[in-house]
């Protein structure tokens, strides 16, 4: 058995439009975080602080040494994660839409299938008759709940301005096509569904037309779909044979969680 990582990390050092941070407390700074919080619950123990008062000192430590705590300040959409109903409206097929901790659990361990979209250029669109022409070419038919992986190979700019503007798009009729034959989640290793920001906005800006804005993700109002953003590493897999695990963070009322995303042959 063979275990390939798909995921992206969340780092504080690459290149976001949103602001990540990570505060890490290290060990020798743990003792004085530690008196801190566990002081600061009361008046008199805030009082006793301030006063240099300590419960626990560095000398009644292993080592003189506490326990590292890293916190991490992030949007749910940084790091390789799903987005569910919820992120796309408030209702999804005319009903409430769902939030991260309600995806189906058994739809995140699948069989899983990657599909060739490398020769798509930034600003141009995957399109159903893509997704079937990638399909032909590696001798497939799709069954219901198949993972599929739209592989671009836009992971290689992650950290960088070029991971935000140098990528494909997904369009809603491949989108219409994946759910036909029964896909629940599908996945891209590029920043989003869509086509990027600065393509959208400008057609926008000199059409006034609506639709030129988020339609993959907007279409997520009309069907219902799970999708994978920021995945990494697809062109280790092979076309079919192996099987993908997305399981979601259980994180309470949100669109989208993180999830370490593997595929194992």
């Amino acid at each position: 058995m063979k275990i390939i990582d798909l995921s992206l990390p969340i780092d504080d050092k690459a290149f976001e439009v949103h602001k990540v941070a990570i505060e890490r407390v290290t060990h020798k700074a743990g003792i004085k975080k530690f008196n801190r919080v566990i002081m600061g619950k009361t008046l008199a123990g805030r009082v006793k602080y301030l006063l240099g008062k300590r419960i626990l000192k560095k000398e009644d430590l292993p080592d003189e040494e506490f326990l590292s705590l890293e916190v991490v300040h992030s949007p749910v959409h940084v790091g390789t994660h799903l987005d569910y109903s919820f992120h796309y409206g408030s209702k999804s097929e005319n009903r409430t839409s769902k939030t991260a901790e309600e995806i189906p659990l058994e739809y995140c361990y699948q069989d899983g299938v990657r599909l060739n979209l490398t020769h798509k250029k930034p600003n141009e669109k995957i399109l159903s008759a893509d997704i079937e022409a990638a399909l032909k070419k590696i001798n497939y038919k799709l069954k219901p709940l198949d993972i599929v992986f739209l592989h671009t190979g836009a992971d290689k700019f992650f950290g960088s301005p070029k991971y935000f503007s140098d990528y494909p798009g997904v369009d809603t009729s491949a989108i219409d096509y994946l759910l036909d034959q029964g896909v629940k989640i599908f996945g891209v290793d590029t920043m989003g569904i869509d086509r990027p920001y600065r393509f959208m906005l400008k057609e926008f800006l000199e059409s006034k037309n609506l639709k030129a804005l988020y339609p993959a993700h907007f279409y997520g109002r009309k069907r219902e779909f799970i999708h994978i953003e920021r995945l990494a590493n697809l062109e280790k897999l092979p076309a079919t044979g192996f099987k993908v695990i997305c399981f979601p963070v259980k994180i309470k009322n949100t669109g989208a969680a993180w999830s370490r995303v593997v595929a194992i042959l």
